[in-house]
């Protein structure tokens, strides 16, 4: 008799550790296509084709990568920001960063690739407490005072963006930065799946930004 109540109860097991992989699965599945369908028809990637937004949020990342390289996700961002500037699509660009280190600052680092390539300085804002999207968009309303923006990334990075901004009652729109081939970015991609059921069980369980703090203006004109 014992003989036949262990198998089974191998069989319960497996058959539980099949299941909670189906549902964690589908999970990932509702969260990443509700995200994606939230962006729908609020992506662009030709600067003549986007409408205005007196404000542009620039999301931060690494200029290197592990192995001390250009970090082309940082490049392709930084392209993107000038083609919105110089096409007269933003007026102001809030650069929104990691600057939890004093070694390691995104804002400022994006800042001066972006006045190296001829934007002018007094157009820039610097948010150094954007450790993750969930805070930039966060402190874009709270700090910033936005409630429309355009935001500068690459498309998924953008859609989970969107969406963050949407339950905050923000009008934002993403302007997408050139894509990295499915090699250098995969692992990133995988994260962002990640990153998107983080969104629910972030709005879930109520998190608030890491950091607030005192207001900054941007001039309305």
């Amino acid at each position: 008799m014992n003989r036949q109540v262990k198998p089974r109860k191998k069989r319960r097991f497996y058959f539980a550790i099949v299941l909670l992989l189906i549902i964690t699965a589908f999970g990932i599945f509702i969260c990443d296509q509700t995200v994606s369908d939230a962006a729908r028809g609020k992506l662009y990637s030709d600067p003549d084709e986007i409408p205005f937004n007196r404000v542009g949020l620039l999301l931060g990342t690494s200029d290197k990568i592990a192995n001390g390289q250009s970090n082309p996700f940082y490049d392709y961002r930084i392209d993107a920001a000038v083609q919105l500037i110089q096409a007269k699509k933003i007026r102001y660009i809030i650069i929104s960063g990691d600057n939890g280190r004093t070694e390691y600052n995104e804002p400022s680092s994006m800042r001066a690739a972006l006045m190296s390539r001829g934007i002018d300085s007094s157009i820039i804002y610097l948010d150094y407490a954007g450790f993750r999207t969930f805070d930039s968009i966060k402190r874009l309303k709270g700090i910033f005072g936005q409630d429309s923006v355009t935001i500068i990334s690459q498309q998924f990075h953008n859609e989970r963006a969107i969406y963050l901004a949407s339950k905050d009652g923000i009008h934002a729109i993403g302007f997408n930065a050139r894509n990295v081939g499915a090699q250098q970015g995969l692992r990133t991609e995988l994260r962002e799946k990640i990153a998107r059921v983080k969104v629910f069980l972030d709005n879930w369980f109520g998190t608030k930004p890491k950091y607030m703090g005192a207001k900054v203006i941007i001039p309305s004109m």
